[in-house]
């Protein structure tokens, strides 16, 4: 998956999807954010303490054991097949799951990039895990990042991985902390699902607009 992708559903039909208290100011002053990059802030759906919330994290995971946190690297992505086994992720894992809202993701190598979304434009979730780094002063950092899988019929032509995409419904169990048998409980909803025809990959150029404006994605269905 490459470090970019789209939030731009309105807040109202957000607000349907999202459980818990809002961060402070976000309904005031959330904007529509065509193309949000590794490193930015994103909005997190997640569970503590029992309790469902919604959060702000940096996206680049930095784990809460992590000494030397300016000279780390800062993982956007975490392969499913073996977050259970590396340090970085495992204790996320278990414990730390959340879901990132979007609308859209661009995928692909090289010039052959490829922007994809419902094609009735509903946000979906994406499968992600999330860190609470505390420093020696008392200062916290969340972060998160995205799981990724083997990409499906419809992204591999343009890269062999893609995002782990959960199916809506399945929020409650994603987010319950888990171990031994729920946990692998939730190793189907890593598979790559097969999205049909109710998905869409839109040919875009590196450096162009994402999402594909209406006059891009009617050239690309004509």
């Amino acid at each position: 998956m490459c470090g970019h992708y789209s939030l731009t559903t309105p807040i109202d039909q957000l607000l349907l999807r999202l459980k818990g208290p809002l961060p402070q100011g976000l309904a005031a002053h959330y904007a529509a954010r065509p193309e949000i990059a590794a490193g930015e802030p994103v909005l997190i759906q997640r569970q503590e303490h029992g309790e469902l919330q919604v959060g702000l994290a940096l996206w680049g995971l930095l784990p809460e054991w992590q000494k030397q946190p300016l000279g780390s690297p800062r993982p956007i992505h975490a392969r499913s097949e073996t977050v259970a086994e590396k340090a970085s992720f495992r204790g996320a894992w278990r414990h730390r799951r959340c879901l990132l809202p979007a609308d859209g993701y661009r995928e692909g190598r090289g010039s052959r990039c490829v922007w994809v979304s419902r094609r009735d434009r509903q946000p979906f979730w994406l499968a992600g895990l999330w860190d609470r780094w505390i420093g020696p002063d008392g200062s916290e950092v969340e972060s998160c990042c995205v799981l990724t899988t083997r990409a499906n019929g419809l992204v591999a032509p343009f890269h062999p991985r893609m995002p782990v995409i959960l199916p809506d419904g399945l929020e409650d169990a994603w987010l319950q902390p888990a171990d031994g048998a729920g946990l692998r409980a939730l190793e189907p909803l890593l598979q790559p699902a097969e999205q049909g025809e109710s998905w869409q990959a839109v040919p875009v150029r590196v450096g162009g607009r994402i999402p594909p404006t209406d006059r891009q994605l009617a050239l690309f269905h004509s």
